[in-house]
């Protein structure tokens, strides 16, 4: 496998050692990790330029991409594109969407492009870098990553204070109201879930368009739930210190015994490894849909709604500033 795979989040507590496991199995690929600040003054940014220099002959770059700003994510994606137009770059194989946004210690926040950060970051801006690369795919295809989580459905994840659900004014998902209680938990824990409800039916959707496009039909689409990771810095970035706490000295000394009452309880790196297999088709080549860590699964009833999902479809690419001119997609 000798193309390009891009992976967001790429200094992130699963993307490290998914890289890590991609780099050991795939040498001859390109691999382009983006991340909001490409400098030292990251240290996560600096873990991942040392995980990176064990590979000494690897074909990597890290470069800065702010999913927090869709003109941002155009800048990138037409960079991408030009570069492997020029044969700076072998064809795309695999685009890993890995960065996520939450904040469960805070009030509602918006981007510059007027959009709730959460689902900005997590789907919309995504929506973006997927479209607009479509056509820089070669013509043996490849895959899309998406990521989602158990939150998605009703009831699964332990964290959820209220159920996820898609409204009927789509638009409430990226211009909700201001909140009406102070409750930053819950009100942030239900927007991250949103977005992760969001990404597996847009998923559903994206599949069925490349599926009727002559072009790019060798192109599939997955979701994955990679599991509740317990040393993932998630549990320790924008939540309140008794999340922290329970991270610390509840989940990961005592994992072993959490996993028989959660089963999708496992470390970053073992997630890791499973995305990258699917990223590189090593793992279901050319199966789409929803996975449960490497297996493949059933996503939550709301998420199959197909008539929400093409809603959904048609307006994720009206909030990512995406056209038909923009996109190789022909069913857009």
């Amino acid at each position: 496998m000798a193309g390009t795979i891009i992976i967001t989040g790429a200094n992130g507590s699963l993307a490290i050692p998914a890289i890590q496991h991609l780099l050991s199995q795939h040498p001859d690929c390109t691999l382009i990790g983006t991340v909001r600040n490409a400098s030292d003054a990251d240290p996560n940014t600096t873990t991942l330029r040392q995980t990176l220099s064990k590979f000494s002959s690897a074909k990597t770059s890290i470069r800065e991409l702010d999913l927090a700003s869709l003109s941002s994510v155009q800048a990138f994606a037409a960079s991408i594109a030009s570069e492997i137009s020029a044969g700076k770059l072998p064809a795309l194989s695999a685009i890993v969407c890995n960065a996520y946004y939450w904040n469960l210690n805070g009030p509602l926040q918006l981007t510059n492009d007027g959009y709730e950060k959460s689902f900005q970051v997590s789907h919309v801006a995504h929506v973006a870098l997927v479209l607009r690369l479509l056509g820089s795919f070669g013509p043996s295809g490849g895959r899309i990553v998406l990521f989602s989580s158990d939150a998605h459905w009703p009831g699964k994840n332990g964290l959820a204070k209220y159920p996820p659900a898609i409204p009927d004014d789509l638009d409430q998902l990226v211009k909700p109201a201001a909140d009406e209680k102070v409750d930053h938990f819950g009100l942030g824990f239900l927007r991250y879930a949103n977005s992760k409800l969001a990404v597996v039916m847009w998923m559903y959707a994206l599949n069925r368009a490349l599926e009727k496009d002559p072009k790019l039909n060798k192109i599939t689409a997955v979701a994955i739930n990679p599991g509740n990771l317990s040393d993932s810095r998630a549990l320790r970035t924008n939540t309140p210190p008794s999340l922290y706490y329970m991270s610390t000295f509840v989940i990961k000394p005592l994992r072993p015994l959490l996993r028989f009452m959660d089963p999708t309880m496992r470390t970053s790196a073992k997630a890791g490894a499973d995305v990258m297999q699917l990223a590189a088709n090593d793992a279901f080549p050319g199966v789409r849909g929803y996975f449960t860590m490497l297996k493949k699964d059933e996503s939550s009833p709301d998420s199959l709604n197909e008539e929400k999902q093409q809603m959904l479809w048609a307006k994720s690419a009206e909030w990512a500033g995406v056209g038909k001119g923009d996109t190789a997609l022909q069913a857009l």
